[in-house]
């Protein structure tokens, strides 16, 4: 792994930039969740794929695909934010691994390999390993093998997310343009993969002003035992912002448009939570959906994001075409 160039702050978030042994481009972030100190939980963040297939419509890594990352390609990542800070026993009460910076997991078989190998790489008795998945069309492979290794690895510390933002299908295929399963096929797989030691599965709703949430679909869909609710805010991307889509979540975690809709689903038994990072991780470009390669080939200035990115960096690195690409999905 090369390093190119880092950014952020010790004490919240830190973006690094590489380009792994074969040559791909790759972020990946550490962070921490203040006011928990790293002994208590500390989050790392690993891409899948050089580039990302799927072109959500508040994601800045997507439309540019140019290969999957190996299993090693994505240790590396590991590797390097591990050693920075420990020698050999990771120390860490909670130590979150998790397959969401740049790329769709389940449509690179050799995530299910990085999983089979943490346990054996990292003495990590805190290890919690997570994949955040739009759970695309022609996955069925993948998952099965997932709930095999979770079985035999990681019952009851294992996270599993799906990406669903809206129950309504014509907004949600807007909001990620890409062939996926059901809401149906998501409930089905997940209450079989959702044992009674398991974590609860986490249907995440990534909420704009304009966002369709219908309560009883998700309690006519979703058993409460096996599900529970996520709302995040939508991040102030360069996407986001072409799109026009504006968040529903403010700052302090208040819901400017379905405020009743928390109340409601709790009622219905599930639990909820409002998940909002601190606002500094936009400036430093560690948040959900923002993407360190496309500021740097950007032009649109904005206070909200990246301005705690200072490029030093080869030209070679950011002069890539946005509109090539090369997915093969």
């Amino acid at each position: 792994m090369k390093i190119i160039q880092s950014f952020g702050k010790e004490e919240l978030a830190i973006v690094h930039t590489g380009e792994t042994s074969q040559g791909s481009w790759v972020e990946f972030v550490e962070s921490l969740q203040p006011p928990l100190p790293r002994e208590e939980k500390w989050v790392l963040i690993v891409s899948t794929m050089d580039g990302c297939p799927v072109k959500c419509a508040f994601c800045d890594a997507g439309g540019v695909y140019r290969r999957n990352l190996g299993s090693e390609e994505m240790l590396e990542q590991i590797d390097y934010m591990v050693n920075r800070r420990y020698d050999s026993s990771i120390d860490v009460k909670k130590f979150k691994v998790q397959f969401a910076r740049i790329g769709e997991p389940s449509l690179n078989p050799s995530v299910l390999e990085t999983l089979e190998a943490l346990p054996l790489r990292y003495d990590a008795p805190g290890l919690l390993p997570s994949i955040s998945t739009i759970a695309p069309a022609g996955s069925k492979a993948f998952f099965e093998k997932l709930y095999s290794i979770k079985e035999r690895l990681y019952r009851g510390r294992f996270q599993l997310q799906f990406s669903i933002h809206s129950t309504d299908k014509v907004q949600r295929d807007s909001l990620i343009p890409f062939r996926k399963w059901s809401l149906e096929q998501i409930a089905e797989y997940g209450s079989g993969f959702c044992g009674t030691k398991d974590r609860k599965i986490t249907l995440n709703f990534a909420l704009s002003t304009e966002s369709v949430v219908d309560h009883n679909v998700i309690s006519a869909t979703f058993d409460p035992e096996k599900f529970l609710i996520k709302i995040t805010p939508v991040n102030p991307t360069y996407r986001s912002h072409e799109k026009g889509l504006k968040s529903a979540v403010e700052d302090n975690g208040t819901l400017t448009v379905h405020s009743s809709l928390l109340e409601v689903l709790r009622e219905k038994g599930f639990d909820v939570i409002v998940s909002v990072g601190e606002p500094e991780e936009n400036k430093i470009g560690s948040n959900c959906g923002l993407f360190i390669r496309r500021h740097l080939n950007g032009s649109m200035e904005n206070p909200e994001m990246y301005s705690l990115v200072k490029p030093n960096i080869d030209p070679k690195y950011f002069c890539e075409t946005q509109n090539s690409d090369q997915t093969p999905f």
